[in-house]
């Protein structure tokens, strides 16, 4: 039997985490068996009271860290289909039923294709990259299917990582070449652009990029984060 596990990591989003949740509810099909685990890194904000319990869902506590709450999360689903979102990046319709689609065709990992939620200009065309089938395109904010046979055996994410979590672990699945963007839109929040700034935060996250091809350290990357997006 099928079943996919959605993962969230959550952090101080007590604004934000309700209405995902209802969202999810609202939107997948219910064809497929289904689970939400909410993996909550010791929120300070009154998150979890925000989480009420139920047959599908879930609230696990981890240590701070998205890659750790995500491995968290993944050690405790049930189900055969790991599916790690964001919790302000919202699927499409039927999202469940699109990715057991590419599992039948023996496609093991992959994502959709993304929106911002916010019509800026340099977001238009950041977003349009998403249709393209290569590693420079991706981004976590685009969500990850991975099946948990696949998971384990590439040893989840690499829990070195503060940040770029989601890019390491899709660079080693493009190493595997096994992923696959599916021709659909997720939308997601582009908050963090209007608090910081849209060409500020992107030439960041370029110099963040360029920082991991040149072969700079977790260190670095981090450093470099926290001096300049936190």
């Amino acid at each position: 039997m099928n079943k996919i596990s959605i993962i969230i990591p959550m952090y101080n989003e007590v604004e934000t985490i309700q209405s995902s949740l209802s969202y999810i509810e609202r939107v997948i099909s219910k064809n497929i068996d289904y689970e939400i685990i909410v993996v909550d890194g010791g929120s300070t904000d009154g998150s979890p009271e925000k989480i009420i319990p139920s047959e599908t869902i879930r609230l696990i506590q981890s240590p701070k860290g998205r890659a750790r709450q995500m491995n968290t999360g993944a050690q405790k689903a049930t189900g055969n289909m790991l599916y790690f979102l964001h919790c302000d990046s919202f699927p499409p319709a039927n999202f469940d039923l699109e990715i057991f689609k590419q599992f039948e065709k023996g496609n093991l990992a992959g994502c959709f294709r993304m929106k911002f939620d916010w019509n800026h200009p340099l977001l238009l065309i950041s977003q349009w990259f998403t249709r393209f089938n290569h590693s420079s395109c991706r981004g976590g904010d685009q969500s990850l299917f991975i099946s948990k046979e696949l998971f384990e055996n590439i040893n989840g994410f690499n829990e070195n990582y503060i940040i770029y979590e989601d890019n390491e672990i899709i660079e080693r699945l493009y190493a595997k070449k096994q992923f696959v963007v599916i021709p659909n839109y997720l939308i997601t929040s582009a908050r963090k652009y209007k608090q910081i700034g849209v060409w500020k935060l992107q030439y960041h996250f370029g110099v963040i990029h360029l920082k991991k091809k040149m072969g700079h350290s977790i260190n670095s990357l981090q450093e470099y984060y926290n001096r300049n997006i936190i």
